[in-house]
């Protein structure tokens, strides 16, 4: 630690190291400015290690912090949901791993109780040790799952109780219960694993559909235009600037488009895989015989995050729009104490990566694992009123009719009516689609154990979510919902984003939902 500590804090000061040896060069210390920033965050770091110190008993796990203000946090044993087993690049050459324990806590902006530097053997034997502990003597824990179920997810109904195959998901052959998965290369109780998804180096095709790379090169020339400030170098000054520029005089507009085109689409594309193969590489989904959620991926970063079975409160399937049009989907954990913030967080409750949508689904029934589940996953949803139409058709048409009476505006003035005219044909008939589409997502349904809603149309997400996890109820009425007889519901839970919404549905079908999903709970407060 004593070595990564100061690699990762001098990471991290890249940008200021860079604008102090700039500066500095203009009274020719910049080196030595530089050396000294690097000194303290060494030093720093150095303190931040000798000032750490954790013990794990029988009934806790202890983490004291801190030099100038110490800061000990303590989690109990029984108030342990996941655990995420992080590997970074020097982690992995010196044998070492970060774990981060889940408590279900709902700030996911605190680092929590993390615990950096344990033998990467030590740390998977930790989290084997904390989340498959032995029940207190007469009791069993509330909503564990026994035993696995395979569904037919056309059929809506229980096959046969087995194990997946550990082969092939996608294989509709029968397969021996009996088998055993692929033992890991590494010795324990995670030989037992059943394997239920394993990444198919094929769906990397989907990866330029994410548009994952457009962010990645927004993040690149953010990064590229702060050096450029910082070092006070002009890019007019540049070769490659200049013959680009000569070139762009040299050609007619719509060359320049077609070639401006191709070239952003290729390059955001390349990145899109690469950030596919970093995040996703060698992913696996397994279950522990206890009952325990496993996946693992990364390609330079190795990580692995466990969830307790009985912390599972449901599964989103999400489709933006482009991977819409190629029939993927990514598949997403609902569970208490999952960290889902920012950074490599993000990937911590994908339970299956961007892959074919029937895979998504069928991996969904999986991980439910209830006889439910499979109509969770698929089954036909409640369409919404007429009047939710309508909003969302006000909501899309208003505004680009707005739009295109600027388009057509400005056609004029430039000489150029029937550009302007078309323009604003297009973008009144996209917004029109647009309303529709978003009318098109919406439903919602109770399936057994699983209240399921469905929303969006940029990003459609089908949430289904135990109605045992469900907590509590928000109904919520604005001006022009109350108009039209509509309302919003939602139901809370302390898993993943806290509240799953059911937009513009009618106030007698929000009674019949929150009535079928929590039975008694409402009835005290309706009038007779």
């Amino acid at each position: 630690m004593l070595l990564i500590h100061p690699v990762r804090e001098a990471i991290r000061y890249i940008p200021v190291l860079i604008g102090v040896f700039f500066a500095g060069n203009s009274n020719g210390n910049g080196h030595w400015w530089s050396v000294g920033v690097l000194a303290v965050v060494i030093v720093l770091a150095g303190v931040r290690w000798a000032t750490t110190r954790f013990q794990i008993t029988a009934d806790q796990v202890q983490l004291r912090t801190g030099l100038v203000r110490k800061r000990t946090l303590v989690t109990p044993i029984d108030r342990v949901r996941t655990i995420d087993v992080t590997e970074h690049a020097l982690h992995r050459v010196l044998g070492l791993a970060k774990v981060a324990i889940g408590t279900g806590t709902a700030d996911h902006k605190k680092e929590g109780l993390v615990l950096d530097g344990l033998g990467a053997r030590e740390a998977r034997a930790l989290r084997a040790e904390l989340l498959h502990r032995s029940p207190p003597v007469g009791s069993s824990p509330a909503g564990h799952r026994s035993g696995y179920h395979r569904y037919d997810l056309t059929a809506a109904r229980t096959v046969e109780p087995t194990s997946p195959p550990a082969d092939d998901l996608t294989s509709a052959a029968t397969f021996d219960p009996t088998a055993k998965a692929r033992p890991e290369p590494w010795a324990g109780a995670e030989q037992d694993e059943q394997e239920l998804l394993r990444l198919d180096p094929s769906w990397v095709r989907y990866a330029p559909f994410t548009l994952s790379g457009l962010l990645t090169a927004a993040a690149i020339l953010g990064f590229a235009w702060n050096v450029l400030n910082q070092s006070s170098v002009k890019p007019g000054s540049l070769g490659a600037v200049r013959s680009t520029g000569r070139h762009l005089r040299d050609s007619p507009w719509w060359a320049i488009s077609l070639q401006a085109g191709i070239a952003v689409i290729v390059v955001i594309s390349l990145l899109s895989i690469v950030g596919y193969l970093l995040a996703f590489w060698n992913f696996r989904l397994t279950r522990h015989p206890e009952g325990t959620l496993h996946t693992s991926r990364g390609l330079i970063t190795a990580r692995s995050t466990s969830i307790e079975a009985r912390r599972l409160r449901g599964v989103e399937l999400t489709e933006p729009f482009l991977l819409r049009l190629v029939r993927a989907a990514r598949l997403s954990a609902i569970a208490t104490g999952l960290r889902t913030g920012r950074g490599s967080d993000r990937t911590a409750a994908v339970l299956a990566p961007p892959s074919p949508r029937r895979i998504a689904e069928r991996t969904g029934a999986w991980v439910l694992d209830d006889p439910g589940a499979p109509a969770a996953m698929t089954g036909t949803l409640s369409p919404h009123p007429a009047a939710a139409r309508r909003r969302r058709l006000v909501r899309s048409t208003v505004p680009a009719a707005v739009v295109s009476a600027g388009v057509i505006a400005l056609g004029v003035v430039l000489g150029q009516s029937a550009i302007g005219i078309a323009a604003a044909v297009v973008i009144l008939v996209s917004a029109a689609w647009l309303g529709t589409d978003r009318y098109r997502a919406l439903g919602h349904a109770v399936f057994g154990p699983f209240l399921v809603s469905r929303s969006g149309s940029v990003v459609r997400r089908r949430v289904a979510l135990e109605r045992d996890g469900i907590i509590g109820w928000n109904l919520h009425r604005t001006f022009f919902q109350r108009r039209v007889g509509l309302a919003s519901l939602a139901a809370t839970t302390a898993a993943g984003r806290q509240a799953y919404l059911i937009t513009d549905i009618s106030l007698d079908e929000s009674v019949t939902v929150i009535t079928a999903a929590t039975p008694g709970l409402l009835e005290q407060f309706l009038l007779t």
